[in-house]
């Protein structure tokens, strides 16, 4: 992957320096293009919910892609990574954090799936539910150091295995991936 950016190793050097991050590393093309392709079969769990993993695909679109394997302490998103759409667009259920779980914790038209995942069961979809993973905003690259459209997001865990073993490094499942991608100003 060409880094044209002004300086290419200042992006690394500030998610490098977050903390949480044990690895991070530019994607070569490689296996971006491998990624692609997994995350074209990602379907969800016992129901088999088409994921669609919107924001991966975003990166595909942006020069840069940065791969952060972090482990637990790394900050939580600023926003929701998973949410159950329909095809219509209406919002069936979202990811919630404890940051923002007490907009949730009385309402009576939510049901809670587990300690992270609300559901609204008075939003009736139409039939071609979907599992959302949409861009997800990464505040620590801006345009103040030379990034712009910056967005970040998750691989599926199969694309998180994928990433690690084209790598060298070892399956820990206290350890997570998030692609953090960017165009140069």
């Amino acid at each position: 992957m060409t880094i044209s950016n002004n300086n290419p190793e200042l992006p690394l050097k500030i998610v490098s320096g977050l903390r949480g991050v044990v690895y991070s590393f530019y994607l070569d093309d490689v296996i971006l293009e491998q990624l692609r392709a997994e995350e074209a079969t990602v379907r969800a769990g016992a129901g088999n919910i088409q994921v669609d993993n919107r924001g991966f695909s975003m990166a595909l679109e942006r020069q840069h892609v940065i791969c952060i394997v972090k482990d637990p302490r790394f900050r939580p998103p600023p926003e929701a990574t998973v949410i159950l759409v329909d095809s219509s667009g209406n919002l069936l259920g979202t990811e919630v954090f404890p940051f923002n779980s007490k907009e949730y914790e009385d309402r009576e038209d939510t049901v809670w799936l587990s300690d992270g995942f609300v559901v609204f069961p008075e939003v009736v979809g139409n039939g071609k539910e979907a599992f959302l993973m949409p861009p997800v905003s990464f505040p620590e690259l801006n345009e103040s150091n030379g990034c712009k459209d910056v967005i970040s997001c998750s691989p599926a865990p199969t694309s998180d295995l994928m990433i690690k073993r084209h790598y060298g490094y070892e399956d820990d499942p206290r350890l997570a991936s998030i692609l953090v991608a960017f165009n140069d100003l």
